[in-house]
């Protein structure tokens, strides 16, 4: 749950950023002038018809893109002065990856494909307990052919949280998935939101998640119209598309 005003803490601090992708003779405006502030432990869903830029702006803030020009503080920091080296260290260490395709290594075990990213990390959750957090702790030696999408991108999630990230950036991670198994993987976003505080910002077309979040950043053509929050916040379970 996202602390209360009187406490909150600034993570992602973006001001005027723009970008611009050329494309042949002409220039794509894929964001245009982003002020937006996340915060701790809060849950954001980003909403937004395909080409709205909610995913450029995703790969900013993970450091995956850099801006066309304005400015992205991270707890203080600022990303659109790193070099490639800062950014490298910066996605290792800070931020956990969550997509649409799964992106598991086949030949590995889900408790094998998470390890790949406890080896390399400060100060790593087990596979186990990774998988634990996402309801897999059954599934620890099952190759991704011997699961189901929903449990795939389960063990996504399990790779992403593992390296203890302060921000986890998804997205459209229930894009490949029906509705029912859509929810258990919202709901394994949600609980590690909830478990271990950590800022968890959500891309998707699909307006019926929104209502699991803090607050709802709606995108349009590159900016942001209005941000929201949901009358009543709704858990995973209760949410169907």
């Amino acid at each position: 749950m996202m602390p209360s005003d009187a406490i909150q803490e600034t993570v992602f601090e973006v001001r005027g950023l723009t970008k611009v992708y050329p494309m042949g003779e002409v220039e794509v405006q894929a964001l245009r002038g982003i002020d937006l502030t996340l915060y701790r432990g809060e849950l954001v869903v980003l909403l937004g018809a395909s080409g709205s830029g909610k995913s450029t702006l995703l790969n900013i803030l993970g450091g995956l893109d850099t801006a066309s020009s304005g400015q992205v503080l991270y707890r203080g920091r600022d990303l659109t002065q790193a070099n490639e080296r800062e950014l490298t260290s910066f996605r290792r260490h800070e931020v956990g990856f969550v997509f649409q395709f799964y992106n598991l290594i086949p030949s590995l075990t889900a408790r094998e494909n998470v390890a790949v990213v406890t080896e390399i990390a400060d100060a790593p959750m087990s596979p186990e307990e990774a998988l634990a957090r996402v309801g897999l702790a059954d599934r620890l030696d099952h190759f991704p052919a011997q699961l189901s999408g929903g449990q795939q991108q389960r063990v996504a999630i399990a790779r992403a949280i593992a390296k203890n990230p302060a921000v986890l950036l998804c997205d459209e991670p229930t894009g490949a998935l029906d509705s029912s198994t859509g929810v258990r993987v919202l709901q394994a976003l949600s609980d590690v939101n909830r478990e271990l505080g950590t800022t968890t910002a959500l891309i998707t077309h699909n307006a019926a998640i929104a209502d699991m979040a803090d607050r709802v950043i709606h995108l349009h053509d590159g900016r942001i119209g209005e941000i929201t929050r949901p009358v009543t916040r709704r858990a995973p379970s209760e949410l169907s598309w």
